[in-house]
């Protein structure tokens, strides 16, 4: 070989090795992986259910603050959704939600998290609903979008994404002016097999499913089946550069609304963000019905624990100002039953101290009333009083909110008033949470004091 051929292989070969570091490196940034980063630190530790941190999208789209974006709407990722080994393929699902604050863009988060195999979104979109007439929270239910709101959403400039098995993936920015107290409709379109669908089955409400591409669709004709859930959708955020930030709740079924009217949005946390959205607070539901703060329930679709899930769920979402914890219950009268009221209150305070270690104060409920119920027993009983007598020392939350007291029968403290029970002696009624949502003192969440414990 003479010198000018092997000087012209060795370029050749630099140059094949040029294009592949590019292409790495434009896969990494693709998939927001700059781990290498502070916030790309924060993402994954987020991610993981270890950490917090605004989260970001994958694009490049991000706002120079990326504390202008607050989350509007929540929902936690409970299990695999029953009877869908293989998902939606070939069909597009629009997920209808419900905004707690306004904003001038947004974008959304989906989640990947009980599947083993990689999902493809093939398109996505968001548009403001047209059912939002003046009348309280969509009771008119509709899959149409209104007039000039459709928008596609892109994921790093892409209209595609593929999600890996048990991730999640932020979408770029998208200009569209997102109003408070408002539906909106966010569509996805799988066009192959994705393995078991994540999902949120308590929605309250009706999301809808077409065949074929139907994410652009300002009518709703195409979409001929509904289904109360939420699928792969986890979160809105909008950009609101004067938003104090979020209030996130995680709870159980109570927290789920378990007990009120079906598609009226009268859920607690509903209520408060009526309460609270002239404040500058969005209000985020991670609530899972049978939720607890020890064990899992991934089978029955009642999700991780709230110690597992709490890094994700609350501590991983954008612009969280403070928490709200709402939670116990589920340990004492679900089996196994825990009936070490020590045990539990640990458990609510290592919560607590994930929320410290990121500065954010915590606002927590005693546990409410189940006598009426039929899991209840005097042995259960006491577990409860003892949990609440810890709560209410002091020595769990940095501010207590008092559900214990505000929801029982004072004839019959052990029970639900029976105006505020939806009839199964464990959840209230709409009453009750309405009850409920004007009980939350607003000082609780908007002081500007540090957290105390």
């Amino acid at each position: 070989m003479n010198r000018q051929r092997g000087f012209v292989l060795l370029a050749g070969l630099m140059t094949v090795v040029a294009l592949v570091v590019a292409t790495i490196f434009a896969a990494v940034g693709a998939l927001g992986g700059d781990g290498g980063s502070d916030q790309g630190r924060r993402d994954q530790a987020a991610a993981s259910g270890s950490g917090a941190g605004a989260r970001t999208p994958v694009g490049s789209a991000a706002p120079a603050s990326a504390d202008a974006w607050i989350g509007t709407w929540a929902a936690a990722p409970a299990g695999v959704e029953p009877g869908v080994p293989n998902g939606h393929a070939g069909r597009s699902i629009r997920n209808v939600v419900h905004t707690s604050i306004g904003g001038t863009a947004a974008r959304i988060t989906l989640s990947n998290l009980f599947s083993r195999e990689a999902l493809l979104i093939g398109h996505a979109s968001i548009a403001v609903s047209h059912s939002n007439d003046g009348d309280d929270h969509g009771r008119h239910e509709s899959p149409s979008a209104a007039p000039g709101t459709m928008r596609l959403i892109t994921f790093g400039k892409k209209t595609s994404v593929v999600i890996p098995p048990g991730g999640r993936v932020v979408s770029d920015l998208v200009r569209l002016r997102v109003p408070y107290d408002t539906d909106l409709l966010v569509t996805v379109h799988t066009p192959a097999p994705g393995g078991p669908v994540t999902y949120h089955p308590r929605a309250l409400r009706p999301s809808y499913t077409a065949v074929g591409d139907r994410t652009r669709d300002l009518g709703g004709a195409a979409y001929t089946e509904s289904a109360p859930v939420w699928r792969y959708l986890t979160a809105v955020d909008v950009l609101n550069r004067r938003a104090r930030g979020s209030v996130v709740v995680i709870g159980d079924s109570i927290t789920d609304g378990i007990g009120s009217s079906y598609g009226a949005g009268h859920r607690w946390t509903d209520v408060l963000a009526d309460r609270v959205s002239g404040s500058g607070l969005g209000v985020l539901n991670a609530g899972i019905s049978g939720n607890r703060v020890l064990r899992p329930s991934l089978a029955a679709g009642k999700g991780p624990s709230a110690l597992a899930r709490f890094g994700r769920d609350v501590l991983g979402q954008a612009g969280t100002e403070v928490v709200f914890v709402e939670l116990g219950i589920n340990d004492i009268i679900r089996r196994p039953n825990e009936t070490d009221p020590d045990r539990i209150t640990a458990g609510l305070k290592s919560l607590t101290r994930q929320a410290h270690a990121w500065g954010l104060r915590v606002v927590g409920s005693t546990l409410t009333p189940f006598g009426g119920n039929p899991r209840h027993t005097d042995r259960l009983e006491a577990v409860r009083d003892r949990v609440n007598d810890a709560i209410r020392s002091g020595e769990v939350f940095d501010r207590t909110v008092d559900f214990d007291r505000l929801l029982r029968d004072p004839y019959a403290p052990d029970r639900l008033r029976p105006d505020y029970d939806s009839g199964d002696g464990l959840h209230p009624s709409d009453n009750g949470y309405a009850a409920m949502g004007r009980f939350v003192g607003i000082e609780d969440l908007v002081g500007k004091e540090p957290a105390l414990l």
